[in-house]
């Protein structure tokens, strides 16, 4: 199984736009490039900011589709991680 832990790149607050960038190019684009799925391991995040989770994954939505998410999963998110990851989901879905 193809897990990131969040906690590991961020500590309990993830905020640091250029970490989720990094995430987002070096760890879970070669993994949904080679066509396997990736989870998103939130365990320990108390908490993010909307622009971490944008540069996390907006511009994969963007690349490719909202299909995307069958193949780009989220594990342990609390209540606040949860409604942030929708809110980007939502918004990228309808600027497309």
């Amino acid at each position: 199984m193809n897990v990131v832990k969040i906690l590991e790149k961020t500590g309990s607050f993830a905020e640091n736009k250029d970490v989720a960038r990094d995430i987002r190019q070096k760890e879970i684009l070669p993994i949904l490039e080679q066509g396997k799925t990736v989870t998103l391991d939130f365990v320990g995040v108390e908490s993010t900011t909307q622009s971490f989770i944008h540069a996390l994954i907006s511009d994969i939505l963007r690349k490719k589709g909202p299909g995307i998410l069958e193949r780009l999963l989220f594990k342990n998110c609390n209540e606040t991680v949860q409604k942030l990851i929708k809110i980007v989901v939502v918004y990228m879905q309808e600027t497309k």
